[in-house]
């Protein structure tokens, strides 16, 4: 059974920092892109960072410079670093994984809530 569970969301100042983490079972996790995407309230889930199997990484516009991803293979575990945050970065966030064949999985989520 494959699993992905985040961890890390939170209530922060905004200015402030936040570390998501997202634990993977049940898939080679190695052979998987990872992602992390958010959905606020009344709008559409948007992609956010990814980072492939190779450590190739992208990040949407709105939080380039401020956020960044990782993977740790050994810990099956991918993390998203999350500083200078905003109010407009509060939103819950999803952990995805993805491969060639199509095969993708969804977490279900943490709520992270930016105060201004």
């Amino acid at each position: 059974q494959v699993q992905l569970v985040e961890s890390g969301g939170g209530l922060v100042q905004a200015g402030g920092s936040l570390r998501l983490s997202c634990a993977a079972s049940g898939i080679i996790f190695s052979i998987y892109d990872m992602g992390w995407y958010r959905q606020a309230p009344g709008k559409q889930r948007e992609l956010v960072a990814h980072i492939t199997t190779g450590r190739i990484t992208n990040y949407a516009d709105s939080v380039k410079g401020r956020f960044t991803i990782s993977r740790e293979n050994a810990k099956n575990t991918v993390y998203l670093q999350m500083n200078s945050l905003k109010p407009e970065d509060t939103a819950v966030y999803y952990c995805h994984s993805s491969r060639w064949t199509g095969d993708t999985y969804w977490g279900p989520g943490t709520q992270v809530t930016v105060s201004s």
